[in-house]
Formats: C-alpha cells, sequence, structure tokens
C-alpha cells in the first residue's frame, strides 16, 4: 500500500508561481505512472499532466500546456507540479494520483481508472 501526501497549495494572485509536492511512502514508485488531477467546485475532475514511469513520456492538458510541468525525483519518492502563470480558472483541488500496478506505459495513461492510489488533495487558489 502506498500513501500520497501532497503540499504546496495556497492562495496566490493570477500570473503568480506554486509548486506542489506528492511524496509517496510505502513503497517506492520509480516506475510507476504518476498523474496530477484537478477538481473545481461543480465540475468533473480532470487530468492537468502526467508522467511515465520508465519512459518518461509526459502528458498535459490543453488549457495548462507550456504554463506547467510535471517531475519526479526518484530518489525522494517525490512528484512535483511546477505551476507558472496561474489563471483564476486554475482553482481547484488538486490530487496526486499513482498506478502501482507495474504496467509499462509508453504514454502515461490519461483516465483516472488506471490510477489505484489518491492523495487527500490540496487546495490552490488564484486570485484575479
Amino acid at each position: 500500500q502506498v500513501q500520497l501526501v501532497e503540499s504546496g497549495g495556497g492562495l496566490v494572485q493570477a500570473g503568480g508561481s506554486l509548486r506542489l509536492s506528492c511524496a509517496a511512502s510505502g513503497r517506492t514508485f520509480s516506475s510507476s505512472a504518476m498523474s496530477w488531477f484537478r477538481q473545481a467546485p461543480g465540475k468533473e475532475r480532470e487530468l492537468v499532466a502526467a508522467l511515465s514511469g520508465r519512459t518518461g513520456n509526459t502528458y498535459y492538458a490543453d488549457s495548462v500546456k507550456d504554463r506547467f510541468i510535471i517531475s519526479r525525483d526518484n530518489a525522494k519518492n517525490t512528484v512535483y507540479l511546477q505551476m507558472n502563470s496561474l489563471k483564476p480558472e486554475d482553482t481547484a483541488v488538486y490530487y496526486c494520483a499513482a498506478d502501482m500496478s507495474g504496467r509499462y506505459y509508453y504514454n502515461p495513461p490519461t483516465s483516472s481508472l488506471y490510477y489505484d492510489s489518491w492523495g487527500q488533495g490540496t487546495q490552490v487558489t488564484v486570485s484575479s
């Protein structure tokens, strides 16, 4: 069983930056696909960014391309989401998720169904 704990959320003005962290404990996740989802009030949870474990290939939602960067530090068992040029529409609870199945993905899965471990979420609020 792996536990994921997010941190780094908060209140920021539009145009600012935040870096979210997701620390994994219980198991190493160096070969696992990792992702960041978000859910805004009244909206469905959506995939923001994902990172394949073995290939390092990434996926970004169109709404965050060229602004957000997902990365990982396997030595620290931590995945990050660097968020730049934040907009009010980025306001949401951000969740870290991992696929601990050990499956190989050339590109990271984009459906939440593939991710079997989830963090508790961290609130990001962007003021205009």
